[in-house]
């Protein structure tokens, strides 16, 4: 699976991030949506760095589940973190300052 993370008039539009607590909204939305586990983010600097970021706070310890990807959705390493330890994760850090971003979600049929 390909992950399109270009921005471009001919590209799907990335959505911004507004606030570190959209996050856990954001996975939800596309969890319901999907079917499937997870929401994908990128942060947009000059390496384009993209996550699966997926919200259990009851299956995992920590609460989160953070999975780094490579371009084609491979997953490179992963992170189970508190809500606190994430809230001083990169993610949240690429959000504050405007460079976090999500892929819209459509409805499966």
């Amino acid at each position: 699976m390909q992950i399109n993370t270009r921005m471009g008039h001919d590209r799907p539009r990335l959505l911004a991030v507004q606030a570190p607590e959209d996050i856990e909204f954001l996975v939800k939305e596309s969890e319901v949506l999907t079917g499937e586990p997870g929401r994908t983010f990128v942060i947009a600097g000059a390496d384009r760095l993209i996550y699966r970021v997926h919200w259990h706070p009851r299956a995992y310890p920590g609460g989160l589940k953070v999975e780094r990807l490579d371009a084609r959705g491979r997953v490179l390493s992963f992170q189970h973190l508190p809500v606190w330890e994430f809230l001083e994760h990169s993610l949240v850090e690429a959000q504050a300052v405007g460079q976090l971003f999500t892929v819209p979600v459509h409805r499966r049929s």
